[in-house]
């Protein structure tokens, strides 16, 4: 949700501004759900707490018309990155995110631009292949997690995509970023549609239909 997050005691201006506008659906009796990215990871209890919502541990199974569904941020599945990997195993580690949260607010956001830098020279120097999935580790996590149908982001490459994993159809569904436009995924008694969000100058936003998610047989 953040470009970068350095603690719920440095939320910032800005992300003051977003728990209140979160708070306020929350109050109208939407239940928001919250799953830490890589940028976000160290957003903790509290900021969940001011914004109203829950925050998910990874994974998360859903109901969907026609059976479970896993919820994933995506990263793990983009094996073949392994300075990426490296990477997130350090910082999802509970001692080291103890250690950084007791750093200064200060030396959080000096660590933090400075990840920014070295992240945007890993995504420019990289193959678009590998900071894409894995095909093993997807059939893996189908079949580690006996579900049918993956949700994630990460990749931010939107679509769904219909595979076979031990003569199972089973169903990966990405959703976009959130950059000039946005994407959502509805889950209704109908199915699941994949839908992209824009809006047309300053005018109302608008969900068009991106693609139907087919039934699995």
């Amino acid at each position: 949700m953040f470009e970068a997050w350095i603690g719920d005691d440095a939320p910032g201006r800005l992300g003051l501004e977003i728990a209140e506008a979160l708070r306020a659906v929350s109050d109208g009796g939407t239940r928001l759900y919250f799953m830490c990215g890589n940028r976000d990871f160290l957003l903790g209890a509290d900021f969940c707490r001011r914004a109203g919502m829950v925050h998910l541990e990874e994974p998360h199974f859903i109901d969907t018309a026609d059976g479970p569904a896993m919820l994933l941020h995506g990263d793990t599945l983009c094996t073949d990155d392994e300075a990426y990997q490296r990477f997130r195993r350090k910082v999802r580690n509970p001692r080291w995110q103890r250690r950084i949260l007791a750093r200064p607010v200060w030396w959080r956001g000096i660590l933090a631009r400075l990840a920014r830098v070295m992240s945007r020279r890993h995504t420019g120097s990289s193959e678009a292949l590998i900071m894409d999935v894995n095909t093993d580790a997807v059939e893996n996590a189908f079949r580690h997690n006996q579900v049918r149908r993956i949700i994630h982001g990460h990749t931010h490459r939107l679509a769904i995509h219909d595979l076979q994993v031990d003569q199972n159809h089973c169903q990966r569904i990405v959703l976009g970023d959130w950059n000039e436009a946005g994407s959502v995924l509805r889950s209704d008694h109908s199915g699941l549609a994949l839908m992209s969000v824009a809006r047309d100058g300053g005018g109302p936003i608008r969900l068009r239909l991106h693609e139907t998610a087919a039934s699995l047989r």
